[in-house]
């Protein structure tokens, strides 16, 4: 199916002339054929176990990526194998960050294609597959339950394939709607496309160099404010709205918690950006600060990445909030990266019960969500889930560090890829790219986006003890 999608980035190619349409048809023929010997191989294949399962994503996730690599290698939009696979992966877990020095000057065949990885991997290219591979006769079941990036986390209908049809109908459905608001603020097709798609995934590749910077419109600032919003609540709330059912968002407390998050956040910026000016800087007026705080709330804490301000000139708390964000990220079920909400929650739910059983020891504090009690399990499981980010953010920036980084890089540049977020302070910053990082570091950060992508279990169960023992 991937190499089929690459299809379109021919089609945008030979409608803009740029003769990039050879090398991204020549990469589809190779991807349709690796595709097609990956089906005939394990066509009469017996169904999946749930070991199957993990490894399947993850080496899914692996190929896709590599696969994805081949339209910027072929046309010669990018000549390095490694810079390629980074710009690839990044598209594919939504992470946005970017080696591209100059976006303007690159083909529109593989712009579309940079930004149309972002749309398909930011809903799930498994969930996709699982909606038409059963036709071939090819199981999902258990890779529906160790996919986990988009919004999946609510069974809507008891048939698996039904779900992600529904899902991927409103995905659809919202993508076309903002298309449509953003031409009509006249953003080109072209770009309104493009940066739907990145809305829509929490991705935020841009076909502009100044990212939304580059629009002076906030008639297109809001616009893209509200959708990044959408894009990081649940998914399941969507369809259950366009169902008439609005209800459904504020009976979610997750979803009142991160609405909750969201406008603090925008508050707080918005009073740092009206009353605090960089030195050398304009003073900034009351509707561009409000403007500003907003959609940089919106796309940070959704895990986006767009941006229409450099904010690594705003004040040092303004910077700190925002890397705070970045750990959170959007709902669970969501597109977008990071902790999720829903842990963020939890783990603040279980710091206040360890403080109340200091004074009252042998009490049981339940820990609920809504009406809903959760297990210890769970409990220990998002404990866990917290500790290993924790760890892989301090590994990867000791990684980092190694290869010559400055602190503040190397812990944003691991956060950022980790939450696959795109942007960090530093040398990659928002006006800034990872061009300048060194080889092996664009590898360690390709590789912690995926592994945030697929929500750190999946791709860590798997060089377990346990995992491999018969």
């Amino acid at each position: 199916m991937l190499g089929f999608s690459m299809l379109l980035s021919v089609l945008v190619s030979l409608v803009y002339g740029d003769g990039d349409s050879i090398g991204i048809l020549i990469a589809a023929g190779c991807t349709v054929l690796i595709g097609a010997l990956g089906l005939w191989h394990g066509r009469g294949a017996a169904e999946l176990s749930t070991r199957d399962g993990f490894a399947v994503v993850t080496l899914g996730w692996l190929a896709m990526s590599a696969c994805g690599a081949l339209p910027f290698l072929f046309s010669g939009a990018i000549t390095s194998p490694t810079d390629a696979f980074f710009e690839s992966a990044s598209g594919f877990t939504t992470t946005g960050a970017s080696i591209l020095t100059d976006i303007e000057s690159m083909p529109h065949g593989v712009l579309f294609w940079r930004s149309f990885t972002h749309w398909v991997g930011g809903m799930g290219i498994i969930v996709f597959s699982i909606a038409i591979l059963p036709f071939l006769g090819v199981g999902g079941m258990q890779m529906f339950k160790a996919e986990s990036p988009g919004p999946t986390a609510d069974k809507l209908t008891p048939r698996i394939r039904d779900t992600a049809e529904i899902l991927w109908g409103v995905y659809v459905l919202i993508t076309a709607v903002e298309i449509l608001l953003l031409r009509f603020g006249g953003m080109p097709w072209f770009d309104s496309a493009c940066h739907a798609f990145g809305t829509l995934a929490t991705g935020g590749f841009s076909t502009k160099n100044a990212s939304i910077g580059h629009y002076t419109s906030p008639y297109i600032h809001y616009v893209i404010t509200v959708f990044m919003f959408i894009a990081g609540v649940n998914f399941s709330l969507h369809y259950h709205a366009l169902r008439g059912r609005l209800k459904q968002y504020w009976r979610s407390p997750e979803f009142r918690f991160y609405l909750g998050v969201v406008l603090a956040s925008i508050l707080v910026l918005f009073a740092l950006r009206l009353f605090y000016t960089h030195p050398g800087s304009a003073k900034t007026g009351l509707e561009r600060a409000f403007r500003e705080a907003a959609f940089q709330t919106v796309a940070i804490s959704t895990t986006t990445g767009y941006a229409t301000a450099d904010f690594e000139l705003w004040h040092p708390l303004a910077q700190l909030l925002l890397v705070v964000l970045m750990l959170m990220g959007g709902m669970a079920g969501s597109t977008g990266g990071g902790l999720k909400a829903m842990r963020v929650q939890i783990l603040i739910k279980q710091a206040r019960v360890e403080l109340h059983k200091l004074i009252h020891p042998e009490t049981f504090y339940p820990i609920r969500l809504g009406r809903k009690a959760l297990s210890g399990d769970i409990v220990a499981n998002v404990l866990a889930f917290f500790l290993l980010y924790v760890l892989l953010t301090i590994f990867g920036t000791m990684a980092m560090a190694l290869l010559g980084l400055d602190h503040v890089t190397s812990l944003t540049a691991v956060i950022a890829s980790l939450s696959n977020i795109g942007p960090g302070l530093g040398a990659v910053g928002p006006t800034d790219n990872y061009a300048a990082i060194p080889t092996l570091g664009k590898w360690v950060l390709s590789f912690l986006m995926i592994i945030g992508r697929l929500e750190i279990y999946t791709v860590l169960v798997l060089v377990t003890r346990t995992y491999w023992a018969k």
